[in-house]
């Protein structure tokens, strides 16, 4: 009877763990995975608004991120963020974001970002934003950006993205650009 019991409770687990998806989010384009693409919501008349995401280059090669353009945006670039003498300055990253082989870049909050300018409309909490980014070696990949809330700070809104305290960061999604 133990055994039998045994049994059912291991062929259950094993469907369970069988019928369990992979992330759904995930893309994959040659030897890089995208995961967790992600943004927050835009309040009203905001113009400009962040990208965020994962890429894993499961390859030999280095790839690398050189452009992003999405239609919501007029204007779509990849951003870096990062303190200088104290000050937090933003600028394009005019020769995009190296993805060295078995690494992973995380663009997140208050670091390396997607920042869509010039908006034609606002973000809302749900929605799913089309953008497509351009890799040296992987070509187009198009992704989804899952809308969080305004104050989001990870994809799902759990507030946990890494080592640094995010809430401390400046958020830029209401910003506007020159």
């Amino acid at each position: 009877m133990k055994t039998m019991l045994k049994n059912v409770l291991l062929a259950t687990l094993a469907v369970t763990l069988g019928a369990a998806p992979a992330a759904a989010d995930d893309v994959k384009a040659g030897d890089l995975v995208i995961s967790q693409p992600w943004s927050r919501a835009t309040p009203g008349g905001a113009k400009v608004a962040g990208g965020y995401l994962t890429i894993e280059n499961k390859g030999t090669a280095t790839d690398r991120l050189v452009s992003v353009s999405a239609d919501i945006a007029g204007k779509a670039e990849i951003h870096e963020m990062a303190m200088d003498n104290g000050v937090m300055k933003m600028r394009a990253l005019d020769k995009g974001v190296t993805i060295d082989p078995g690494k992973t870049v995380k663009l997140a909050p208050g670091g390396n970002h997607l920042m869509l300018q010039e908006l034609k409309g606002p973000l809302k909490q749900g929605d799913k934003v089309p953008v497509t980014l351009q890799f040296e070696k992987a070509g187009k990949v198009a992704v989804s950006l899952d809308v969080q809330g305004v104050g989001a700070q990870a994809p799902g809104g759990d507030g946990h993205s890494g080592h640094m305290d995010m809430k401390k960061m400046p958020d830029h999604s209401g910003m506007k650009m020159k």
